[in-house]
């Protein structure tokens, strides 16, 4: 085998101080046979997707973990006096050849996994949870971080930023514990990793263990030709004739919303919405477990509840703040939420429907009364949003109102064929970031979209290395007949994760844990919901808008019909994401471990936005992958507060124009580039000249005219 040592230089922050000087680490040998170790001739150094192969990853991640283990061992050992640079720099900059491996294996592992991948992940985990704690729980590393924070001298406000963010961080992370509750926060935190890993394959392995299959064709005679012809190519791909109904979105909700086979309906929603609820795939008692770990930890460093220690750093600042917004809301928009409920419940009955109208009804009467009202159907829409199309618009958005140019890049390497990679550059031909789209649902992908990165942005001694930014989406796919035609959700969806990508892409700064979207949870949504708006902008739609066999473009009445139904259900779609919300924050404000059944405590606490009729038997906690192996614990009330900053931040782009270069400029350098280098709330400011108003959300949705 080839091998290569390496030993880690870093030149002095300044000339002549070698006391801020990042400590040399002699590093192990690494085998450059594997591709994860090796240096990379490829463009911009992005991953060699197509030489890595599953055997690759743990003896990486090892060999990985031992140089991280040295770079930290160079910093506790330096015998010079504690440093920004040589401590606080240098343990930024450590742990760069984990960073890439495992930025690689953990995007892959929700895009394109398998039983042998998931298999590595539990064998990996608990050594990246034990080096993590290590490094955190290391006192003599603690102090020497601490006895910089306590004498800083004079520092930039991006080292200042750091500086403190690295202090709260180990604090937060058990660094001042006693040795004994040390112990504790390892095993707390250890077995919490595992947890959230396995709910999570376990959501995904109940989402692709149910299916319905179809063999009558009088069963599917009444559905678009789009959706019987993406059941039947589900079909195919399993083998089998007919037409296959799926939990994957691009399935699930186009037959909830066409078919008015309410048995089979309501038979696709309870498995939809009683996923690894009981069963071989059962999280019931994982949910139960890891709120319990999360309380237990968040005792442990002298929190009440795990909301107040997550709030602590974000915008929303504390637990009361919260609770008071999502009660604001909610008793604003309530009542009209429940009217929006009766309006539809009223229209099935005109159309004979007899009864309550139960949640697996309410895609098809909303729907039909839209289509009425509106004459807003999907299939009325859809021939316009040819994913290509759709595509070339959001790109001809960005090229608008921040000058970024793409170019698909063929020499990148991708994970999957159904990957991408495009070159992006600014109007001065300035290389800002890889971006890579992936579109279409596989059993290999989790459900949902999401944006994430290979690789944030960073300098490093003067030398930028820009980002690599993957959308992963799971959009209808192309048949043998009809190309992939979006929803109008669909399109919402792709200009919403753009706007992260955009938060990735634009970001600037010398700090990779500091740039792009390394912001306050309750912020990070601003780019992508703000993105949205374009949606329903007649302006925005005339560009690129056209029907994929005549190239004609949409015709005026049909935009004009998509800006009147803009806020068709906003006030049911609002208190049902409150809803959410609440049954967030009601896990993680337990004070005692919860012993219950979990389709009780989910029902009690979504009980005040409740809208549609609550059904015995599903949960959606046993899937929600946001708060049980996501990111957004305690958290989810982010995306209404986002809400709100994004109303009152697009008002500016009404008022000025929504192409307009200077305010997107303006919100480029307040929101997109800075990062996390300052607080959101100054960043936000800044740009808008004055704070949030909840008013402008309310306003923004209609109500109360």
């Amino acid at each position: 085998m080839k091998k290569a040592l390496i030993v880690m230089t870093f030149s002095a922050l300044a000339a002549g101080c070698a006391d801020n000087s990042i400590p040399k680490a002699q590093l192990p040998e690494l085998d450059t046979s594997n591709p994860l170790l090796a240096d990379w001739n490829t463009p911009y150094q992005t991953p060699p997707f197509s030489k890595i192969e599953l055997k690759d990853y743990e003896p990486a991640f090892d060999a990985a973990i031992a140089c991280s283990r040295a770079e930290i061992e160079a910093i506790v050992r330096n015998p010079a006096k504690p440093t920004f640079g040589n401590t606080i720099v240098a343990l930024e900059r450590h742990g760069e050849l984990l960073d890439r491996i495992a930025g690689i294996f953990f995007n892959l592992l929700e895009a394109d996994t398998s039983d042998e991948m998931q298999q590595i992940a539990e064998r990996v985990q608990p050594r990246l949870t034990e080096l993590s704690n290590d490094i955190s729980l290391n006192p003599e590393l603690f102090a020497r971080v601490k006895a910089v924070y306590d004498n800083p001298g004079h520092l930039r406000k991006e080292d200042k930023k750091l500086l403190e963010d690295t202090y709260k961080g180990f604090a937060r992370s058990g660094a001042a514990l006693s040795d004994a509750d040390k112990e504790l926060y390892r095993r707390y935190t250890t077995e919490l990793s595992g947890l959230t890993l396995q709910f999570g394959q376990n959501a995904l392995a109940a989402t692709n263990a149910f299916t319905i299959h179809i063999t009558d064709p009088k069963q599917v005679a009444e559905l678009p030709e789009f959706v019987r012809e993406g059941m039947a190519a589900d079909a195919a791909a399993r083998g089998r004739k007919g037409w296959t109904v799926t939990l994957q979105a691009p399935s699930y909700v186009p037959f909830l919303t066409y078919s008015s086979n309410r048995a089979l309906k309501e038979k696709l929603w309870r498995a939809s919405n009683s996923r690894a609820l009981g069963g071989e795939f059962d999280n019931t008692e994982i949910v139960k477990k890891i709120a319990a770990l999360r309380l237990k930890i968040a005792n442990l460093l002298g929190y009440k509840c795990y909301a107040d220690y997550v709030l602590e750093e974000r915008m929303a600042e504390n637990t009361g703040t919260v609770d008071s917004f999502l009660q604001e809301l909610l008793s604003r928009t309530k009542e009209y939420a429940d009217a929006d409920y009766r309006m539809v419940a009223d229209y099935a009955a005109r159309q004979g429907f007899e009864g309550d109208l139960m949640p697996w009804d309410w895609a098809y009467y909303s729907e039909k009364y839209k289509d009425e009202t509106y004459a807003l159907s999907d299939e009325v829409v859809k021939p316009y949003f040819q994913l290509e199309n759709v595509r070339k618009g959001v790109f001809l958005l960005a090229n608008k109102l921040y000058g970024l140019n793409f170019t698909p890049n063929p020499a990148i390497d991708v994970y999957h064929p159904d990957v991408t990679a495009y070159d992006v550059t600014d109007e001065k031909g300035r290389f800002m970031a890889v971006l890579y789209l992936d579109f279409f649902p596989r059993e290999s992908k989790r459900s949902g979209a999401w944006m994430t990165e290979f690789r944030g942005a960073k300098i490093v001694d003067g030398v930028e290395t820009r980002p690599l930014v993957s959308l992963v989406m799971n959009f209808t796919k192309p048949t043998a007949t009809t190309p992939s035609l979006l929803t109008f959700d669909e399109v919402e969806t792709f200009l919403h994760e753009f706007g992260h990508s955009l938060h990735g892409m634009l970001g600037e700064g010398k700090y990779a844990s500091q740039t792009g979207t390394s912001v306050y949870r309750d912020f990070v949504e601003l780019p992508s919901q703000i993105m949205e708006n374009w949606a329903t902008e007649k302006e925005f739609l005339d560009l690129w808008a056209v029907h994929y066999k005549t190239g004609e473009p949409m015709p005026a009445e049909i935009v004009d019909r998509i800006v009147a139904a803009q806020n068709y259900l906003a006030a049911y779609a609002n208190v049902r994401q409150l809803s959410f919300g609440f049954t967030d924050m009601a896990w993680h404000t337990l004070t005692e471990p919860y012993e219950g059944d979990v389709e009780a405590f989910e029902r009690q606490s979504m009980a005040p936005a409740q809208v549609l009729p609550a059904v015995e038997g599903t949960a959606m906690a046993t899937a929600f992958g946001h708060i049980f192996s996501g990111g957004y614990a305690a958290g989810y009330y982010g995306y209404k507060w986002a809400e709100v900053l994004e109303a009152d931040a697009f008002s500016l782009f009404k008022q000025k124009g929504i192409f307009n270069r200077e305010v997107a400029g303006a919100f480029r350098e307040n929101i997109l580039s800075k990062g996390g280098t300052e607080h959101p709330m100054e960043l936000y400011v800044r740009f808008r000249g004055h704070k949030p108003r909840t008013e402008a959300l309310i306003e923004k949705m209609g109500l109360g005219k």
